[in-house]
């Protein structure tokens, strides 16, 4: 088991700009995705401002940008704005407003009108038929399955993924993400079942340095932590 073997495409998924601009560096990151949340988390308080200075950063990968409004005609004029950001930008649309209402109307319109879309926050099986119904036959996209938040509910994610990537196939322009990862043996898992990318984030990549990594060692190096912060911390009995 090697990192160097997978031939699945890695995106950084994170709005630290300091993140950005180091992972920019790294030929394994393929590509780039972001959400209002972890923008907010970041600290950013300008979108449009935040979202141009990423882009004089990155130029040659793909990056996905949300819409952050919860009404489809605003969906739409911040999804066709977004779009004008840059080639490589890709326009994440969520599958449903907070009501409910599903979203698959807007991706049609978009996506027949040439927007490169990233459609997130899909968890079934029945969403990711729908929403793959909605592409434009040569259109460019990504479906992004929260694999990672199915498996917080108990249910095993690999099903649903392995049936989304038979769904798409029908159309040739669309890629399937595993989202929301949740340890790095994740991604072993998307890369067997032909996944094409996955969404991981700052501190989920920097365990790729223990791809392949002795057991035995592994082990004695955990001894050697518990007993060094056992002595750091002074304990007595």
């Amino acid at each position: 088991m090697r990192s160097a073997d997978l031939t699945i495409k890695i995106f950084a998924d994170g709005a630290d700009f300091a993140d950005i601009v180091m992972l920019s560096r790294n030929p394994l990151i393929r590509g780039f995705t972001t959400n209002p949340t972890l923008m907010r988390k970041a600290g950013i308080a300008d979108y449009r401002k935040f979202a141009h200075e990423v882009l004089e950063v990155i130029t040659d990968r793909p990056i996905s940008f949300e819409v952050f409004s919860d009404e489809f005609s605003e969906m739409e004029r911040q999804a066709r704005e977004i779009a004008t950001w840059g080639a490589n930008v890709y326009v994440k649309i969520p599958i449903t407003n907070t009501r409910g209402e599903s979203s698959t109307d807007l991706v049609r319109r978009l996506s027949h009108a040439g927007v490169k879309l990233n459609v997130t926050a899909i968890l079934t099986l029945a969403q990711v038929e729908a929403v793959t119904g909605c592409f434009a036959r040569d259109g460019a996209g990504c479906v992004s399955v929260f694999a990672g938040r199915i498996a917080d509910t108990g249910r095993d994610p690999l099903p649903i993924m392995v049936s989304a990537l038979e769904v798409m196939r029908a159309k040739p322009g669309l890629e399937l993400i595993w989202a929301s990862p949740r340890e790095l043996l994740n991604l072993f898992q998307a890369d067997a079942i032909g996944c094409h990318i996955i969404t991981v984030t700052a501190d989920i990549l920097k365990k790729l340095a223990l791809v392949g990594k002795d057991l035995t060692a592994y082990s004695l190096d955990t001894v050697k932590m518990f007993h060094d912060d056992a002595q750091k911390a002074g304990y007595s009995l």
